[in-house]
């Protein structure tokens, strides 16, 4: 069994040319009826089969309800469907999109990542002003890979991105990593970071 069913998801919400922020996954969730191609979110479910949500994404929604900058977002959601992120323009991409049943990694180093580069590439040149949230070793090495492929020498102030765009930096939502240094995913501020971006530039925020 491969996962998603809709590897596509994600580009289908979000094209390119609407891309407001970007949130970079590895490969989607292994087991079934989780992964539905789009990074970190699984579908909604209601009454006794509320599936528990995935320990990464209970980490997501625990930093958002942390922030003080972020009022309106003060209790845990009972699902972890972020379609209505994507329709803001949240492109939420996994750098490989397919996996096999009960095997993290399976599609890793087959193809998907030169796509995903690709994309992220085209991102990269766009006017629009773009905030990356690069959580982790591999989203790290993922955008290194699609900026080394792109000429930003417009901007000379900060060399890795051009100055209209915002990347911002921490440790992965895991478990295992969302409270180690030397950049806590819990406390990183993230969401708030992107929303005060837009407002600075008389752009509508982001309603997480």
């Amino acid at each position: 069994m491969v996962y998603p069913s809709t590897p596509f998801r994600a580009l289908e919400l979000t094209p390119l040319n609407q891309v407001r922020v970007v949130i970079l996954g590895q490969d989607p969730y292994h087991g079934p009826g989780q992964a539905h191609g789009l990074a970190f979110s699984v579908p909604a479910t209601s009454g006794p089969a509320l599936q528990k949500l995935p320990p990464t994404l209970r980490n997501i929604f625990k930093e958002l309800v942390r922030d003080p900058a972020l009022p309106d977002f003060t209790q845990m959601p009972t699902h972890g469907l972020l379609e209505h992120w994507a329709h803001q323009g949240v492109l939420l991409l996994n750098t490989c999109l397919t996996v096999e049943d009960a095997s993290p990694a399976s599609h890793a180093k087959q193809g998907w990542e030169a796509l995903t580069c690709s994309l992220l590439s085209k991102v990269l040149v766009r006017d629009q002003p773009v905030v990356f949230m690069l959580w982790g070793g591999h989203a790290l090495e993922a955008f290194a890979r699609a900026c080394a492929g792109v000429d930003l020498s417009t901007n000379s102030s900060q060399p890795s991105h051009p100055s209209h765009h915002l990347v911002l930096k921490a440790n992965h939502p895991s478990p295992l990593s969302a409270l180690r240094p030397p950049v806590p995913f819990i406390g990183c501020g993230h969401f708030s970071k992107a929303n005060a971006h837009f407002a600075g530039l008389g752009l509508p925020v982001i309603r997480w």
